[in-house]
């Protein structure tokens, strides 16, 4: 009995071994082939999120296996797990388990990391360009969620026989717009406060709005609740007070912020108050149904009047550069590309279906690019590529689809590659488009322009 407690503690130390080699194992081998591949896009000149992207592919479920979401139900490399094993005498077999229970906190910062990136979106965000593309923006992001659902519903249904529900499943996954992806390619590019950057960041925000409303009724129909109009009525209705109450915020809520910092004097004293507001917007908006990355957005766009704006800016780059990184590689690591192989029988008829899906996922929001009316002379195509990706946003329609058991394999398969293809288009072809022309809208982006 004696002999307990220091088996106990032995045990507990080998495990804390374990943890610690994992965690520490996972940024060191994300960083690594990060930076690498980033290295290789801007030799190629394009955007380093790409390479972030297809680093995730390297190192994820779809290449060497060491780094997995456990919801790809994959295996961990078996040499990593055994080189991790001898180190902190454990089994290969525990090793995975605590990979697994350890993952979240990998999650946790990747999520920071898409928070603090629109955050910083939000503070680089001009106001008053943002209201003066604000019909355009609502005009590109009602036209760019319901021609891709309309489309993709019909489809699904009158030509390929899938069930309602599924093919209203699929349909909805293409109303996504990864504001993420399109952030960071635009701020790269830096074409982030030209027109046609804020009528995209505007639009991918009411499109995450609308994606919500959309995912609520699609879910209660899917567990066979049947539709019904007060919990939209309520989504809705709280969408809008967010959105109004984070404009009225923008306006007023700069000075009460600059005269609080100036009442401080511990170090740290902006970046922390930064960090405040942006948790604080992040809590609101998940307390009323909305995503907590539209919060971290108005966050943002709440302290982009303040006097600290640039100050804050610098601060918060490091962290984007640094946790914005995980959240793309996670990203990658996410994707099984085995669904591509088309000498796999049980591929092709997903196959079939991902080619229509990916033809109206791209040709649904560039439509919207053209949907708008404006005296001022912008780049339409620039503005449909900008709403083409889904990225995370399309994985987590993914994800629910399959946890409710709502999409067969072959209707999953079609919907990953969608998410894939245009995750990976638009980058490319937002860098081919912009080329030759960095930065030149941004001199007088909203100064009328006779047409």
């Amino acid at each position: 009995m004696l002999l307990d407690p220091l088996l106990l503690e032995i045990g507990n130390h080998q495990r804390e071994v374990a943890e610690t080699l994992i965690s520490v194992g996972e940024y060191l081998v994300i960083f690594v082939a990060a930076r690498a591949m980033a290295e290789l896009m801007v030799r190629l000149q394009l955007p380093t999120i790409l390479g972030e992207l297809v680093a995730g592919v390297i190192i994820g479920a779809s290449g060497l296996h060491l780094i997995l979401p456990p919801e790809t139900h994959a295996q961990l490399s078996g040499w990593l797990a055994q080189f991790v094993g001898n180190l902190s005498d454990l089994s290969a077999a525990q090793v995975g388990e605590i990979y697994s229970e350890t993952f979240p906190n990998l999650q946790a910062v990747a999520r920071l990391g898409l928070y603090a990136l629109l955050f910083l979106t939000g503070l680089e965000s001009e106001l008053d360009e943002l209201v003066a593309v604000g019909l355009q923006a609502t005009t590109v992001a009602i036209t760019g969620v319901v021609l891709p659902f309309a489309m993709g519903t019909a489809g699904l249904h009158y030509l390929f026989h899938v069930p309602l529900i599924p093919a209203i499943f699929a349909g909805a996954a293409m109303t996504a717009t990864s504001i993420g992806i399109t952030a960071s390619v635009f701020g790269e590019l830096k074409f982030l406060k030209t027109r046609e950057g804020q009528t995209v960041i505007g639009a991918a925000v009411l499109d995450d709005i609308l994606g919500i409303v959309i995912l609520a009724v699609v879910v209660a129909l899917a567990a066979g609740e049947g539709f019904t109009l007060a919990p939209v009525l309520k989504l809705i209705t709280a969408a809008g007070l967010f959105v109004a109450a984070a404009l009225f915020l923008s306006r007023t809520a700069a000075p009460a912020f600059d005269w609080c910092i100036d009442q401080l004097r511990a170090p740290g004293d902006v970046v922390v108050a930064g960090f405040l507001v942006l948790t604080g917007c992040c809590f609101a908006a998940q307390a009323i149904g909305l995503e907590a990355a539209l919060g971290a957005f108005a966050g943002g766009l709440i302290l982009s009047g303040s006097r600290r704006s640039q100050e804050i800016q610098q601060l918060v780059k490091p962290l984007v550069a640094l946790f914005a990184t995980v959240f793309f590689v996670l990203i990658g690591t996410n994707m099984d590309l085995s669904v591509l192989n088309p000498f796999e029988p049980a591929n092709r008829e997903g196959l079939i279906v991902a080619a229509f899906l990916l033809t109206v996922a791209i040709v649904g929001k560039l439509a919207a690019g053209w949907s708008y009316v404006s005296k001022v002379k912008t780049n339409r195509l620039v503005v449909g590529l900008g709403m083409m990706p889904r990225g995370e946003v399309g994985l987590i329609f993914l994800g629910l689809g399959t946890q409710a058991g709502i999409l067969t394999p072959a209707l999953e398969a079609a919907i990953l590659v969608m998410v894939i293809g245009t995750t990976f288009l638009a980058p490319i072809l937002l860098r081919l488009v912009l080329a030759g022309q960095p930065g030149a809208p941004e001199l007088d982006p909203l100064a009328e322009i006779p047409t």
